[in-house]
C-alpha cells in the first residue's frame, strides 16, 4: 500500500489509525517506534476521545470488545498467514490483512 492510500485511509477519521495500530500489535507487526509514540501521545487521545488508559485500552473501551481480543486477532492471524503462505508460496502483508480485517469486521 502506498503511503498516499495510507494517508487517505486516515483523513477525518483519527481513531481508524489507533484501531489499526491496535490490529498490527495484536499480530505482533506494530513497529515499535510506532508503539512508542502513539504512548507518547495518550495524553492528547485522552482529550481528543474523552477517555483514559493506554492508547490501546481506548480502543478496546470504544470498540466495547470483550477481553482477549489481542489473541483472538492473532489467532485469526496465525491461521490465516499459514493458509495464505500455503497458497501463495510467500508471507501475507501484514498492513493488508489489517486493512481488510479493520474494513470486514469493523466498517468506519
Amino acid at each position: 500500500m502506498s503511503g498516499l492510500a495510507i494517508e487517505g485511509r486516515y483523513n477525518g477519521k483519527p481513531f481508524l489509525r489507533l484501531l489499526d495500530s491496535y490490529v498490527l500489535a495484536a499480530t505482533g507487526h506494530l513497529d515499535p517506534i510506532a508503539d512508542r509514540s502513539l504512548t507518547a501521545m495518550e495524553p492528547r487521545f485522552h482529550k481528543a476521545f474523552g477517555q483514559t488508559g493506554s492508547w490501546r485500552s481506548i480502543v478496546e473501551q470504544r470498540m466495547k470488545f470483550r477481553p482477549g481480543m489481542p489473541g483472538a486477532i492473532r489467532e485469526v492471524w496465525d491461521k490465516g498467514r499459514l493458509k495464505f503462505l500455503q497458497a501463495n508460496g510467500k508471507e501475507p502483508d501484514p498492513r493488508e490483512f489489517t486493512r481488510h480485517f479493520v474494513d470486514t469486521n469493523f466498517p468506519h
